[in-house]
């Protein structure tokens, strides 16, 4: 079975991270992974996370199920409402995206996600992407790693057999939850586990190893794509600080291997794959004139194009519309508009006279400047033109404002006037746009 020292080498490239969050469902998954974590000498600070998502009438049992686990433990937990869209991709999708919504929300810079997914669920999921049509990507299972929100998702169980699993949980005396979505037949996984799997097994007994075999195979495929995927993107001018991509190279590529980049970066972006229906947008996003302004978008994601270079997103909401009073070095935020950080210096930066009230803004047109240095001012209008700041983050730029008076745009440029002079204090601005995808980016 699963020992505890095999559990610490699989989990030695995480050993340093700030944190380590348990997805604790109550069932036998991850009941166990919690009793096997909670143990290990040395390692990071061990959190709990229980998403409710108030499906059925015993969500609430399931709650206290996990604080009575994580009290005997002595392991903090997170319980994380969420509310599951009807409609859409079916109950049983919209509570996994919920799921993991919830869970990109919680990690911090660093952080690892910990699940208890096994081999059975692996295979099973290949048997259910196999249904749905779906490409080498989704065919090559459920990874064992990667980006989620600004941290990693690791399943360290993934080699491990239901059986297996099973046998240490009786072994320990555990109690666990056995969630009804399991047997449900109208769902896909609980119709595969109660019809289809049994029937399989009676013509092929040995249908498990022939799929893990299928797995592997499909795993060395897609290593192949992603190495052709990464040394197409490197030709591409990839640009770090907003993971944009040059589109000339880009479109010059087969359609097939444009295809292919494109899920791969998405993918590094921890951004969600485009659905099949909606590849047509690709195209037109292509083809679109020189001076158009092209979005394709779906559920959590879009791309757009500027200025012949191609922007990854996260959903935008609305930029919010009334003034904020903002007090450096403390970060201001606003929905749509991102965050605004100051960090202290000397003899540069932006001015703030001992007692001045400091208050953002959007921009509400008809706005000017003279950037420091120069003779005359703009137009913020002209000046974000010339700068290339493309146009969806134009109107969500934070604006400061200084005694009544525009003092700077953004971390782009501080106002004539409002500039530290020699030896006086100032504050350097940093602004990080809405929207930019938090992930690892070219590999």
């Amino acid at each position: 079975m699963f020992a505890p020292r095999h559990l610490r080498q699989l989990l030695t490239p995480f050993w340093s991270a700030p944190r380590w969050w348990l997805g604790l469902s109550g069932g036998v998954d991850s009941l166990l992974l919690l009793h096997l974590l909670a143990p290990l000498a040395g390692r990071p600070p061990l959190h709990a996370v229980h998403v409710h998502h108030g499906l059925y009438p015993q969500a609430d049992d399931w709650v206290e199920h996990c604080r009575r686990a994580c009290g005997e433990l002595g392991v903090e937990l997170t319980v994380s409402r969420v509310a599951v869209a009807r409609g859409g991709d079916g109950e049983e999708a919209e509570a996994r995206r919920a799921r993991y919504d919830a869970f990109a929300r919680l990690l911090g810079p660093g952080e690892v996600l910990l699940l208890g997914h096994h081999l059975d669920d692996q295979l099973e999921t290949l048997l259910m992407r196999l249904l749905r049509g779906a490409g080498v990507d989704g065919l090559a299972g459920m990874p064992r790693q990667r980006p989620l929100g600004a941290g990693r998702l690791f399943r360290p169980l993934l080699d491990c057999r239901r059986v297996q699993i099973l046998a240490e949980a009786e072994r320990l005396g555990l109690h666990w939850i056995d969630d009804p979505s399991n047997r449900d037949p109208r769902l896909e996984r609980g119709f595969l586990r109660q019809q289809l799997l049994p029937r399989l097994a009676e013509r092929w007994p040995d249908y498990d190893r022939r799929l893990e075999r299928s797995l592997a195979h499909l795993g060395q495929a897609r290593e192949v794509l992603d190495d052709q995927a990464a040394s197409d993107l490197s030709r591409c001018d990839y640009r770090p600080a907003d993971h944009s991509l040059a589109l000339p190279p880009l479109a010059a590529l087969s359609r097939a291997r444009q295809h292919n980049l494109l899920r791969y970066w998405l993918r590094q972006l921890a951004l969600p794959p485009p659905p099949a229906r909606a590849w047509v947008q690709w195209t037109e996003l292509l083809n679109a004139g020189a001076d158009a302004a092209p979005r394709w978008h779906w559920e959590g994601a879009e791309l757009r194009r500027h200025r012949q270079r191609l922007y990854p997103l996260q959903a935008l909401p609305e930029p919010a519309d009334s003034p904020g009073v903002w007090h450096p070095p403390e970060p201001w935020r606003a929905p749509g508009m991102g965050k605004l950080t100051a960090v202290a210096t000397r003899g540069s930066g932006l001015r703030l006279p001992v007692g001045a009230t400091c208050v953002i803004r959007r921009r509400r047109g008809g706005e000017r400047c003279r950037p420091q240095g120069r003779r005359h001012s703009q137009t913020l209008k002209r000046l974000l033109q010339e700068h290339g700041l493309p146009p969806w983050w134009r109107q969500r730029l934070p604006l400061v404002y200084v005694a009544g008076e525009l003092a700077a745009v953004g971390d782009l440029w501080v106002c004539e006037g409002h500039a530290a002079g020699p030896g006086e204090a100032g504050w350097l601005l940093s602004w990080q746009r809405p929207g930019v995808p938090v992930g690892r980016g070219l590999r």
